[in-house]
């Protein structure tokens, strides 16, 4: 363990301070300052010998987190990117953007704040590019078998890097112009750079994987060509089929998919030309749906200088404290102040949207809302309390119903399941032979730690399905599910 005396001496948990709002609203870099080593090291050392770590459950990968935290709280940064690379290909996206569902488990969160384990960890990877200490593995001996890897998201490219170790020829197809899905189209930079995700698939290039950006999978190549010139698929599109809302007005110019949104916005901070842009600029933006993507709308509405930001979710506001009905070490849901919260704006719950009014250019110019009442398990708008709201922009963070079927349906005969996810067997493989699913794409919208295990889990089963036998780890199951009560 890490210090004896550790969260007995160190009883606060302190994470790096976030850049002051003015400012870092004039850039898309990354809001966190570095923190002090010399502090991090104490958090880690908040880390200590608990007897069962239930850190381990509540990480789908499995993470390793005591053995890191022990090693970082020793200056030991090389022997610990080491440790956490066992268990995941990479810390660098999930220390940025997972929710950390390791930390509600932490067992020090019974009766104080839990370890920062997704700080210790970022900073971890951190210093080792800084370093040199992340290197190409490419493999010892090529198998002469082949894999595509339809997406790069990171189930995509988990299931990519672990198969490319493996010794088969790997090659990542992207129907986008640039590699990393949502990686790269649907985070803004603010949330992770992406030099990060640059310096990772530079890494994979030289161990070997192929990647083939802008193409598009069932219409450039056929689902049907492309497992006939491969000896396995993995099929990691993710799901993205986005939630709509159809009520009155909604076709209305301005009001759009939170997606179509972010990826536009994407692709001007990378410098492209975005012809008709969808921009927040001096417009009063409405954002219905209250998680993480709404939240990267409210953030990138602000750098764009919006009038004003209301964020709008139907449901009831989550408790600050962890509700007696999720104990630890569940996950709890919790009311968070995201850093793009933080920035301004405001936020309602229990608002129901009820119709998009139109201006005299059938554009929007506001929405109607009334306030949510539960009736017979349903949520819907109590009568007599409605009001308008004014909205120039409205953008629909509403999740994700499943991925796109139409091709996969036509061109391989794939069944899906009642949720509207592509169809498997417990070892990850469809009812094609050879031809397997990962991610979101089998899961449903989920969270990047579940993602990157299912890859690393695919890519195991899909090794075992060419060589007979894998030296692959197999960290998930696809009926695996969050610890829940």
């Amino acid at each position: 363990m890490a210090d004896p005396k550790g969260f007995l001496k160190v009883r606060e948990r302190e994470l790096p301070a976030r850049r002051p709002v003015p400012v870092r609203l004039m850039d898309w870099k990354e809001v966190y300052e570095q923190q002090d080593s010399n502090e991090l090291r104490r958090q880690a050392g908040r880390c200590m010998d608990c007897g069962i770590p239930f850190c381990h459950q509540g990480c789908p990968l499995g993470n390793l987190i005591p053995e890191w935290n022990d090693l970082m709280w020793r200056g030991e940064g090389r022997q610990a990117i080491e440790r956490l690379h066992l268990t995941n290909n990479f810390p660098e996206f999930t220390g940025r953007l997972c929710p950390a569902p390791c930390e509600s488990s932490c067992v020090l969160g019974i009766n104080q704040p839990a370890v920062t384990i997704k700080q210790v960890e970022v900073s971890i990877i951190d210093q080792a590019f800084a370093n040199g200490w992340v290197q190409p593995h490419p493999p010892e001996r090529l198998t002469g078998k082949t894999v595509a890897v339809v997406g790069s998201g990171p189930a995509g490219l988990a299931a990519a890097q672990q198969l490319t170790r493996a010794g088969h020829t790997v090659a990542v197809f992207e129907r986008d112009d640039r590699i990393g899905g949502l990686l790269r189209y649907g985070i803004p930079d603010f949330k992770m750079e992406k030099k990060h995700l640059e310096a990772r698939l530079n890494q994979m290039m030289a161990e070997g994987t192929r990647f083939r950006a802008g193409v598009n999978i069932g219409v450039d190549i056929r689902w049907a060509d492309l497992r006939q010139r491969y000896d396995a698929v993995v099929i990691a599109t993710g799901a993205m089929v986005p939630r709509d809302l159809p009520i009155p007005g909604r076709d209305l110019a301005g009001v759009h998919f939170a997606m179509e949104y972010l990826t536009q916005s994407n692709h001007a901070t990378a410098g492209d030309d975005v012809p008709d842009q969808i921009s927040a600029t001096d417009k009063h933006v409405v954002i219905l749906g209250g998680g993480d993507t709404g939240a990267d709308c409210i953030g990138t509405a602000h750098r764009q200088k919006a009038a004003s930001v209301t964020n709008l979710a139907i449901g009831k506001q989550p408790p600050a404290a962890r509700p007696d009905e999720q104990p630890w070490p569940t996950n709890p849901t919790l009311f968070e102040v995201s850093s793009a919260h933080e920035e301004g704006g405001e936020r309602a719950y229990l608002a129901s949207t009820v119709e998009f009014l139109p201006n005299e250019d059938g554009g929007v110019r506001a929405i109607r809302i009334a306030e949510t009442e539960y009736r017979d398990g349903r949520r819907v708008p109590r009568a007599g309390t409605e009001r308008e709201i004014p909205a120039d922009l409205v953008l629909l963070a509403l999740g994700f119903t499943g991925p796109e079927r139409d091709d996969l349906s036509a061109q391989l005969s794939l069944p899906f399941d009642d949720s509207g996810n592509v169809g498997r067997d417990g070892e990850y493989q469809t009812s094609e032979p050879g031809v397997f699913v990962a991610g979101d794409a089998g899961r449903g919208q989920s969270l990047i730690v579940w993602a990157i295990a299912e890859g690393r889990a695919a890519a195991s089963a899909v090794d075992r399905y060419l060589e007979g036998e894998t030296e692959l780890p197999f960290p998930v199951r696809p009926t695996d599910r969050a610890l829940t009560i």
